[in-house]
């Protein structure tokens, strides 16, 4: 009987990066799979069958990759969220707290229209803190979230209780727990 894979069987493990302790999980190696990246986008799009979706917003940098193709799926709009000063035009700013600092994310200020639907994705759900600042930053500009879609989830660092407790639907491809 022929192995079955999972999106996980594509995802590299770096141990001690970027610093030592830390189990680094790399989709990249997914993304440059023809059939691990097919897979991943498939499985990310397959909750949302016959649901209206109107933009897909994908979080730098990772979640720019399947974002874009996610949109392509969809025939819909894709929109960026970036850090700092990365967008031109009019932005608005969601400041959040990093493990150790602050960042900022932008999104133009006219990306989403109200009452559009949207799907935000990025590649990993760790502390939640950077799809909180998107997800503020979404409904600022008046856009309803379907649900927010990642391929890893980290639970142990509370990121998806982080998000259900803004409200939204959490769905992830894999999960590591405990490293």
């Amino acid at each position: 009987m022929p192995k079955t894979t999972s999106v996980r069987d594509y995802i590299r493990t770096i141990v001690d990066f970027p610093h030592e302790g830390i189990m680094f999980r790399d989709v990249t190696t997914l993304f440059a799979d023809p059939r691990g990246f097919r897979m991943a986008i498939d499985q990310m799009l397959h909750p949302y069958a016959g649901m209206r979706i109107d933009k897909v917003v994908g979080l730098e940098a990772r979640g720019f990759i399947l974002g874009g193709a996610i949109a392509h799926q969809l025939s819909v709009g894709f929109v960026p969220i970036r850090k700092k000063g990365k967008l031109p035009g009019t932005v608005i700013s969601e400041e959040y707290t990093l493990e150790y600092g602050e960042a900022i994310v932008e999104i133009h200020d006219d990306a989403i229209q109200p009452g559009e639907q949207i799907l935000l994705v990025d590649d990993l759900l760790a502390t939640g803190g950077t799809a909180a600042a998107g997800i503020k930053l979404i409904e600022r500009l008046g856009g309803d979230i379907v649900s927010c879609a990642f391929i890893v989830d980290l639970p142990d660092l509370g990121g998806r209780k982080v998000l259900e407790g803004l409200g939204m639907d959490v769905h992830a491809l894999c999960a590591y727990e405990g490293d």
